[in-house]
C-alpha cells in the first residue's frame, strides 16, 4: 500500500511532538505489518520562540513562522500538513490558504468522534488561547453542532499555568493531576458529557481513570486520522 507524505509542524511542544511521532508510527504499523512505518517529514520549532509571541499577543508574526513552516514542508514533498499543537490553530485558516496543501484541523476528527458517540456537550480543557478565544470552541460549534463549556476563570488559569510551567517542560506532578481532576470533575457537574483534552501535552497527565465521562485525547486522534488520511486512496 502506499502512502502520502505526512507534514508535521512540531516542536510546541517537542514533549506532544514525540508522541504524534509514535503514535503515527505505531498505527501504521499497526496497519500495515512488519516493517512498515510512516512517511513524514517534522519541522520542528524551537518553541521558546513561539511561546514568547504567543503571551506577547503578537499573532501576525506567529503566523508567519507557521506558514514559513507550512511552506518548507510543501517544498520538501507532504502530501499534507499536520499541525501538532491545538493552540496554533489560531492561524489554521492562513496556513492553509497559503500553501498548496490541505490541512487536517485538529478540532475536525475530535469532534466527529463526539457526535458518532453521541455526545453533545462537552466540556474543553486547553491553553487560555484555546478556552478562552474562538477559533477553537467556534469551530467546534459551527461545524460540529457542540455546546462547549469552559472551565471557571481560576480553574482556567491553573489549567494554562500547568501545561506551560510543567508539562512543555516535561514535568508531570500528581498534585496538577489532582487539580486537573477536580476540574473535570467540576465541569461534568456543569453538565460535561465528555471533556476535551485540547492540548497536546495533556494526554501526558490525566487519563480515563482520572474522569467520570469520556476523554477525548486531542494528539491520539489529530495523529490516527493524519494515519487514516495517510493510508486513504
Amino acid at each position: 500500500m502506499s502512502q502520502k507524505v505526512i507534514g508535521l509542524i512540531g516542536g510546541m511542544s517537542w514533549e506532544s511532538s514525540a508522541e504524534y511521532y509514535r503514535i503515527i508510527n505505531q498505527s501504521v504499523r499497526a496497519r500495515l505489518g512488519g516493517l512498515r512505518s510512516a512517511r513524514c517529514l517534522m519541522w520542528s520549532f524551537d518553541f521558546g520562540e513561539i511561546e514568547a509571541l504567543q503571551h506577547a499577543g503578537r499573532w501576525d508574526d506567529a503566523t508567519a513562522e507557521m506558514v514559513a513552516a507550512a511552506s518548507r514542508l510543501e517544498r520538501g514533498g507532504a502530501d499534507f500538513v499536520v499541525i501538532c499543537t491545538n493552540t496554533m490553530h489560531r492561524m489554521a485558516d492562513q496556513v492553509e490558504a497559503a500553501i498548496g496543501l490541505p490541512l487536517l484541523h485538529i478540532a475536525d476528527p475530535t469532534a466527529e468522534r463526539i457526535v458518532a458517540a453521541g455526545h453533545r456537550r462537552i466540556g474543553l480543557l486547553g491553553t487560555a488561547f484555546t478556552m478562552e478565544q474562538d477559533f477553537y470552541k467556534g469551530r467546534l460549534t459551527g461545524r460540529h453542532g457542540l455546546e462547549v463549556l469552559v472551565p471557571g476563570e481560576e480553574d482556567r488559569a491553573v489549567v494554562h499555568q500547568v501545561i506551560y510551567d510543567e508539562l512543555v517542560q516535561g514535568r508531570v506532578e500528581a498534585a496538577s493531576r489532582q487539580a486537573y481532576r477536580e476540574v473535570i470533575a467540576r465541569l461534568v457537574e456543569r453538565g460535561a458529557e465528555a471533556i476535551i483534552l485540547g492540548c497536546t501535552e495533556i494526554m501526558l497527565l490525566v487519563g480515563p481513570d482520572d474522569s467520570t465521562v469520556p476523554l477525548y485525547d486531542t494528539t491520539t486522534i489529530h495523529a490516527e486520522a493524519a494515519v487514516e488520511l495517510a493510508l486513504s486512496a
